[in-house]
């Protein structure tokens, strides 16, 4: 058995809205160039994404819906038919061959799932997936299809087991856990900055699911500005505890990279160091919990240029055992993408000190977040207690 596998596929860089979109997948091309740079990525360690079959993609989306997107990227529909579901609209605007490289997203995360579940890998990366805001009947912030949603029911489906879906993006993983609100076997665990000033507007404390699955639904919305250390102490936290409350058979963990201090589109100071630390722990309690079966998938991250291809890279050498990377990234790198990017790249693994200004609220912040951990976590603790 592998150690761990990296799910890649040229074509899955197709999934593109436009040249000037915020969400754009050469972050891929870009973070496997760096991994391969620093000799921690062999070809021998890629396996190829497939594409999902409609009747795979249906584990999570309707029928009509997977037609309607075909329809789109063959011209046969207009953005005014599309926004009932979401599509042609300003974030997921219609691009040509949108269900072929949407599929292929999906099925390189059921790739990943297979690569685990059929005991070929240890661990498995889809960093091409993790589009989690995709629901059952529209297209919903950049996300087309949700390959989180349709790998977790084909992992029920196929392999009948509890899953644990770990999402640390800075947005919501809105898409996801309502597809298993009411489902006992799949907890959702989601780590974001607050609804009140980002989209999806969701995640609060008090949505914890319904019916059997009240309680296997946990939100832990942080406060804008939070910093490296708020962040960490709240993940650390919440994930030793749900692992223990729910004792998953699998993990699977959207890593999206946008809540660092560069990323455009959201309000959280993160540096690199939180992007060291989540795949760790999250490598630690897939042993201790689920015999080590942890596939991971990417998400959002908007500076494709010096936040994404650092933060992912934690992820693989984490998989794979191997040292972390430090000190300077290679100059021959630095050289071959700088003449692209729109900005100066940061030349080495860990950001410049100081890369903001102090934060005058630091205190009330962190406050702030204890508290609202306390209240996530107390039916967790109400339960222990009991017994």
């Amino acid at each position: 058995m592998k150690k761990a596998v990296f799910i890649y596929s040229p074509e899955q860089l197709t999934y593109k809205f436009s040249d000037t979109h915020p969400f754009n997948h050469k972050r891929l091309h870009l973070t496997i160039d760096l991994l391969k740079n620093i000799g921690a990525l062999q070809d021998e360690d890629i396996v190829p994404a497939r594409i999902a079959t409609d009747e795979e993609i249906a584990l999570a989306h309707d029928l009509q819906y997977i037609e309607i997107v075909k329809k789109a990227g063959h011209g046969e529909l207009t953005a005014q038919q599309g926004e009932p579901y979401g599509i042609g609209t300003e974030d997921t605007p219609i691009f040509k061959n949108m269900h072929e490289a949407s599929a292929l997203l999906v099925g390189g995360t059921l790739q990943a799932v297979d690569q685990v579940l059929q005991g070929k890998a240890q661990h498995a990366l889809n960093l091409g997936g993790g589009l989690h805001h995709g629901f059952r009947g529209k297209a919903s912030g950049f996300c087309i299809y949700n390959d989180s949603s349709v790998a977790i029911k084909y992992i029920q489906e196929k392999y009948g087991l509890r899953v644990l879906y770990v999402d640390t993006d800075a947005h919501h993983g809105d898409g996801v856990q309502w597809s298993f609100y009411d489902d006992p076997n799949v907890c959702t665990l989601s780590i974001h900055e607050t609804g009140r000033y980002l989209f999806p507007g969701t995640g609060n404390i008090t949505e914890r699911g319904n019916g059997e699955g009240y309680g296997t639904s946990f939100n832990f919305p942080i406060d804008a500005f939070t910093e490296d250390e708020s962040f960490l102490e709240i993940y650390e936290q919440s994930m030793r505890e749900v692992f223990e409350f729910f004792k998953p058979d699998v993990v699977l963990t959207q890593n999206g990279a946008d809540a660092h201090y560069f990323d455009p589109l959201t309000h959280l100071y993160g540096t690199m160091n939180i992007y060291k630390e989540i795949p760790k722990l999250a490598h630690k309690l897939a042993h201790e919990y689920c015999g080590g079966r942890w596939i991971a998938v990417g998400g959002g991250g908007y500076d494709i240029w010096r936040v994404v291809p650092r933060a992912w890279s934690h992820i693989w050498t984490e998989m794979t055992d191997q040292p972390a990377p430090t000190g300077p990234l290679p100059q021959q790198w630095l050289d071959k993408w700088q003449s692209e990017s729109p900005v100066p790249l940061i030349p080495t693994w860990n950001d410049p000190h100081p890369l903001y200004d102090p934060i005058p609220r630091k205190a009330e912040i962190e406050e702030k977040n204890i508290r609202m951990l306390e209240k996530a976590l107390h039916i967790i603790r109400t339960e222990k207690n009991r017994s």
